[in-house]
């Protein structure tokens, strides 16, 4: 669900490609907003943690616009996998784009992950 192409379309927006390896381009896409968002894969511990910078300008290269960093921390638990996500970069924006920026991918988070939840639900299900 989180590290591929097919896994990650099924509740990260509805478009992906991912090249799963340090240094590796990945996109995120949203049709029903019109954006794709350009990623790259800072670390892959498979199957602990998994790490990408992505840029905040839609349809922006990641060496051209803002970046955050997204870490993916993976834990068993008993009856299943805590997923931790931790978002950080948003003190070095401008002061007029740190609050909207981090305000904004908050309240995606959330939304994302109830989708990630109902996605490995449908999964384990079928």
């Amino acid at each position: 669900a989180l590290t591929t192409r097919h896994g990650l379309a099924g509740w990260f927006g509805d478009v992906a490609e991912i090249d799963l390896r340090p240094g590796g381009a990945a996109l995120f896409g949203w049709t029903s907003f019109g954006h794709t968002v350009h990623a790259v894969v800072d670390e892959v511990e498979r199957p602990h943690r998994f790490v990408f910078r992505w840029c905040l300008h839609p349809d922006t290269p990641v060496e051209t616009g803002p970046t955050t960093r997204v870490a993916f921390t993976l834990t068993p638990v008993a009856g299943g996998t805590r997923v931790h996500v931790a978002e950080t970069g948003f003190a070095a924006l401008p002061d007029d784009a740190h609050a909207r920026h981090l305000e904004e991918n908050t309240a995606g988070w959330r939304s994302e992950l109830a989708d990630l939840a109902a996605y490995v639900e449908a999964q384990a299900a079928a």
